[in-house]
């Protein structure tokens, strides 16, 4: 019997019930009064003053970039590390990008409240976009969990506003609109995480709709790009991918459609390896609700191939799988290696126990799902060859704002909507009565973590001159352009 139902009623004198507390559910006295999560939360501020969030420290152990990109590199497939190299040494916001182990190696210094969250990780200003939902309805939200992890909300926040600083220096933005956009990020997110503290739970949970976002955040002068971002995600689909990415084989070679190679970034893989990969779906088929496991069974498996992605993925074993319909209909499932958090090393140093995550894949698929409104409904895990893989749709009308390509009087823009949509994210899986009554009603919060974000950029600025000059001087290798 479970504790559940076990659960007895108990009579009270007064012909009332007694309803002893049942694990996983709130206790009374935390819903009812007394000493409430919003009270906890500004207790904290004793403790971890606002204000203190502008401390930006070095520690002596901190490795210089270059060896923080090779260190980050190892256990990659080698011959793709140019190409990361070469994607992280285009700016300093790329470098951003490729750097979450060293971001994190630095915040694991700085303050935390100890409150505790799910968090992407990886919350830069690009790992915001659109994709599809289940019936095909665009949705916008975090889309990139490779390092999620349990662990301090405020340095998902702090790599965000950070993140805004570079994109506006590299549209040539001038400086006061670079810390308006940090600050704008900031007490969007802060605003937004007093709202969901005033909603009753279940509104909370599902508050702030995508079409909300903009009227929520005020972010009329990004209507425009959002229209054309949206319109182009539509068209992003399998169906269309697999048009380009492949061709037409007769029935002497098994008929339907075969990848074409297309290198370095698609190519086409060995038998024996491609055989791996299709039979790894299997087990991935157990990871998938059961009512999902009947439309892929309408589905045959055609062909594997090896695709590069991302920035900070680069080098990662990654595979794109074809299947097809009874109409010759395709599908295409990403097959990506799933590897040990960035944060992992850094936890500790802030206050948060590590677990053993199990299997990595499941690590990224569960933290998506906590934190996204809505996910993949073809989100599962793998393993092949004794590694761990996290399995979904490819091109699942996908598509992103650029933040390195916004104007300038957008930027704040950007920052207001993504401030929001992180707040709803790690509301999820923190009281958002905790966190908001900690960050409270005034800017203080807003002009510590920008404070942040600027010294923290000029920062990742020196870091990425360091990578390169050590492309130039020949101590590091780098493919650009790929």
């Amino acid at each position: 019997m479970d504790d559940i139902t076990a659960v007895v009623l108990e009579p009270r004198g007064t012909g009332e019930h007694r309803v002893p507390h049942v694990p996983g559910f709130a206790r009374r006295a935390d819903v009812d009064c007394g000493d409430s999560p919003k009270d906890r939360g500004k207790q904290l501020r004793a403790r971890v003053p606002r204000s203190a969030h502008r401390q930006l420290t070095r520690a002596a152990d901190r490795p210089d970039a270059v060896r923080a990109v090779e260190e980050s590199s190892r256990g990659r497939v080698p011959e793709l590390a140019p190409i990361r190299v070469g994607r992280m040494a285009a700016s300093p916001f790329a470098f951003l990008r490729g750097s979450a182990g060293l971001m994190a190696h630095d915040l694991a210094g700085s303050p935390v409240t100890g409150i505790a969250a799910q968090i992407c990780g990886d919350a830069h200003a690009a790992n915001f976009g659109l994709y599809g939902d289940a019936r095909g309805r665009l949705v916008m939200d975090l889309n990139d969990f490779d390092e999620t992890f349990v662990g301090p909300w405020e340095w998902d926040l702090k790599r965000l506003a950070t993140s805004l600083v570079l994109a506006g220096r590299e549209v040539g933005a001038d400086e006061d609109t670079c810390r308006a956009a940090a600050f704008d990020t900031v007490g969007a997110y802060r605003r937004t995480m007093r709202l969901l503290a005033r909603l009753p739970a279940l509104d909370a949970w599902n508050a702030i709709a995508d079409e909300e976002l903009v009227s929520h955040t005020d972010a009329r002068d990004l209507l425009g790009t959002l229209e054309r971002v949206s319109l182009k995600a539509r068209n992003n689909t399998s169906a269309r991918f697999a048009a380009r990415a492949t061709e037409a084989v007769g029935c002497e070679e098994g008929g339907g459609r075969r990848f074409v190679d297309a290198p370095p970034v698609l190519r086409r893989v060995p038998d024996a390896e491609a055989a791996l990969v299709a039979a790894s779906l299997g087990p991935y088929l157990k990871t998938l609700s059961e009512d999902r496991r009947p439309l892929l069974a309408r589905y045959a498996v055609h062909d594997v191939a090896f695709r590069v992605v991302g920035t900070g993925s680069v080098g990662t074993r990654s595979y794109v799988v074809l299947l097809l319909d009874h109409r010759g209909e395709a599908l295409v499932l990403q097959v990506k290696e799933a590897r040990p958090s960035a944060l992992l090393p850094h936890l500790p140093a802030a206050g948060f126990t590590v677990t053993d995550t199990g299997h990595e894949g499941r690590r990224v698929v569960l933290g998506q799902k906590r934190m996204q409104v809505v996910s993949d409904m073809l989100l599962g895990w793998t393993t092949v060859e004794g590694r761990p893989y996290q399995v979904r749709q490819f091109r699942n009308r996908k598509g992103s704002v650029d933040p390195a390509a916004l104007t300038a009087d957008q930027l704040d823009d950007y920052g207001r909507m993504t401030g929001a949509l992180l707040a709803r994210a790690h509301a999820h899986s923190a009281d958002p009565r905790l966190i908001a009554g900690y960050c409270g009603k005034n800017e203080e919060l807003d002009e510590a973590v920008t404070a942040f974000a600027v010294a923290y950029a000029g920062r990742t600025t020196a870091d990425h001159a360091d990578l390169v000059t050590a492309v130039t001087s020949g101590r590091i290798a780098a493919e650009r352009g790929v």
